[in-house]
């Protein structure tokens, strides 16, 4: 019981913490006009065309925190509150966004490294847990042990993310400070957005490290 607390509930607990944050952070901050008056898109736009990035596109995308940059089709997705919002939050968010596209520029490499295992990740998520289920049900301790090393190639992933994201986020400070967007007192707005989102990928790696733990601890016991 202890081993499965560890490695399931606790982490789980910080995950909805975590989301609960971000949620609670995001949409406070929602309503906070930002003085710039301009949208999460005109933002991003700013950010884009003084880094000489003309040519990334940025495009509104359904659903709320959505938000993302696609590195195949090099184009920053903004959700219709980000997208069209003249608030801190949309600031924030808008300008870590176009944080990924500067690192795509400039061959940051955890960027580079992150992208190269995601196509291996959406193989191995599809597969890992049946190799797990069926070495469990069939006593055959080769099959997890291949279950644990292909969900160990996820695990490495979200750790690998977290560079990424936090680098994103200090290059959207330094945009939005050198551009002159974000004045003093809307600073601490900004930052706290950041942070919130940061720690959701925290929460994240912890509990995908924590889950990797548990299996190899099933795995030893076979």
């Amino acid at each position: 019981m202890p081993t499965f607390l560890i490695a399931f509930i606790v982490p789980m607990v910080i995950g909805l913490w975590a989301q609960h944050r971000v949620k609670s952070t995001f949409a406070r901050n929602l309503q906070v006009p930002a003085s710039h008056g301009m949208t999460g898109a005109e933002v991003a736009r700013r950010i884009l065309d003084s880094n000489g990035l003309h040519e990334v596109p940025i495009e509104e995308t359904p659903g709320s925190l959505s938000d993302h940059y696609d590195p195949r089709s090099r184009s920053v997705h903004l959700s219709p509150e980000v997208f069209s919002g003249r608030s801190i939050a949309s600031t924030a968010v808008g300008s870590h966004e176009v944080g990924h596209a500067l690192q795509h520029a400039k061959s940051y490499a955890f960027f580079k490294f992150r992208s190269a295992l995601a196509p291996a990740v959406q193989f191995t998520s599809n597969i890992w847990l049946l190799f797990l289920i069926g070495g469990i049900f069939l006593q055959i301790s080769g099959f997890i042990l291949i279950a644990v090393a292909l969900y160990s190639v996820a695990v490495l992933f979200t750790i690998v993310t977290l560079p990424v994201e936090f680098n994103a986020s200090q290059r959207a400070k330094t945009q939005l400070n050198e551009l002159g967007l974000v004045p003093a007192n809307e600073s601490d707005g900004v930052k706290s957005v950041l942070s919130a989102a940061a720690w959701t990928y925290v929460a994240g790696a912890l509990a995908a490290v924590a889950m990797l733990l548990y299996y190899l601890s099933l795995l030893s016991n076979r």
